[in-house]
């Protein structure tokens, strides 16, 4: 079958020939694309052209039955209307012939879908004897084992709940900018006693939930399990307590939180601010810093997450934001990240924060600060953002940037007006020292000159997107 170039240091010189022979000339001319960018714009193909395509050759079927080319097929053509099959191919499959069932000559059917005509499934006995590390790398992302050294660090300051007081939390940890888990301080939540998969599915298995950017009911997105995915669909909802008020009742803002939470005070204005997080082992949030220099905190209610943590002056090794910081490159898969980058993570004269957070702990994560999250098993979390006074003048700078790039958690129609309207809302806190950080901002403001506000906000080190 397919394997990593790597391997033809080992092999005899006639296989090595045999396998790039075939490559070269299974592919033909669109050899010289390269595996990577041949993979990009085969994910652009119609699934027509990619069933068409795997017939040609040996070499050419590992290219367009690749998992993830169909995985595409699949979200473009079906969004998140679909229940996972066996393989992304079987799940088009699938999913293209319930919906001829359902919808026939339904106007409203997919177009594509109903282009598409009744596609027989691979057979799995064709093997490709190719080299490509880009064909190789999601599979070994996905099913190899994660190595003891990337869960053995525990370094992120630890406090337990019920001996943290918010003052402490305030002195030791918030306003000097500093994460901290606080273990069990979601323990006697009703959610952490009773949200299992099953309660979740039973009550609100027929829900829309936002899974990679679509909509897709519960019950289709835990078929998803059977998938193994190097970057697995990860169930993302910034409006789950709109869809589903209950599941809001079942959890309280912690008190380190509850107090100051600034952008409340825009009411419906207000940019996203809370999410339900469901997802497989595997799955989690890439490299980023959260958006609109607001700090988060984050709860697990089952399962657990691995996070790595740098501080805002600190780009995490393998992870290049933007000059501007709107935009972030970093490997996609986080097992990727761990395989490639991990060793070096220790080299700087600043070190990384690791921790493992179990159900029932909550972790702080200050503003501007770096982090990812790799869920070690099926997961479920809450996290919300805040603004309190302790990073409110970092939040005021940024927002007053009015660049669409930077800012995130409403449309982009409004992202321009979100740092007047969050002013405007500010001067309603009966808060002194609130009202003082404005006066200070606003007066600073007026003294410099007007490019400034950008460079304000990068260095109090913004730079905020979502994975």
């Amino acid at each position: 079958g397919v394997r990593p170039s790597g391997n033809a240091l080992t092999s005899s010189r006639e296989d090595v020939e045999r396998r790039v022979r075939t490559k070269e000339q299974g592919l033909g001319a669109l050899a010289a694309l390269g595996d990577t960018l041949l993979l990009r714009v085969l994910e652009s193909c119609a699934p027509r052209t990619l069933a068409a395509l795997a017939q040609t050759s040996k070499a050419m079927r590992a290219f367009a039955t690749h998992a993830d080319v169909w995985k595409a097929a699949v979200l473009e053509t079906f969004g998140g209307r679909f229940r996972y099959d066996a393989s992304w191919f079987g799940t088009f499959a699938t999913a293209a012939e319930r919906e001829r069932r359902r919808d026939g000559d339904d106007v409203h059917a997919s177009k594509r879908a109903k282009a598409e005509p009744a596609m027989a499934r691979p057979r799995t006995s064709v093997s490709s004897e190719i080299y490509s590390d880009a064909l190789h790398q999601r599979y070994m992302c996905a099913s190899m084992e994660l190595e003891a050294e990337w869960l053995e660090v525990s370094t992120v300051p630890e406090e337990t709940s019920g001996e943290l007081s918010v003052r402490d939390f305030v002195a030791k940890y918030e306003a000097p900018n500093v994460p901290v888990v606080i273990r069990g301080a979601a323990k006697d939540w009703r959610a952490t006693q009773t949200w299992t998969r099953e309660s979740l599915v039973e009550k609100f298995g027929d829900v829309d939930f936002v899974v990679g950017g679509y909509d897709m009911k519960l019950d289709d997105f835990f078929t998803l399990d059977a998938c193994e995915d190097d970057v697995p669909l990860y169930l993302f909802d910034p409006n789950f307590g709109e869809k589903v008020p209950e599941l809001v009742s079942d959890y309280d803002v912690p008190e380190y939180f509850a107090k100051d939470d600034l952008f409340s005070l825009m009411g419906a204005d207000r940019p996203h601010y809370r999410w339900l997080i469901v997802g497989a082992a595997r799955s989690g949030s890439s490299f980023h810093k959260d958006p609109n220099a607001t700090s988060a905190w984050n709860a697990v209610i089952t399962g657990r997450k691995k996070w790595v943590m740098f501080p805002p002056h600190v780009n995490p090794p393998g992870v290049h934001p933007s000059e501007d910081g709107a935009h972030v490159a970093a490997p996609l898969s986080l097992v990727e990240w761990f395989s490639n980058f991990y060793q070096y993570a220790y080299d700087g004269d600043v070190k990384p924060l690791e921790c493992i957070c179990e159900p029932g702990d909550i972790l702080f994560v200050p503003s501007g600060w770096w982090h990812m999250a790799l869920n070690l098993e099926e997961c479920v979390a809450i996290t919300q953002n805040f603004v309190s006074k302790a990073n409110l003048r970092k939040v005021i700078a940024v927002l007053d940037t009015k660049c669409e790039a930077l800012l995130s958690g409403l449309d982009k129609s409004r992202r321009g007006s979100l740092g007047e309207l969050f002013n405007e809302a500010l001067k309603s806190s009966p808060d002194d020292e609130v009202q003082s950080i404005l006066t200070e901002y606003q007066s600073k403001k007026a003294a410099k000159a007007k490019p400034s506000a950008l460079g304000d906000a990068f260095a109090a080190g913004a730079s905020f997107s979502f994975s």
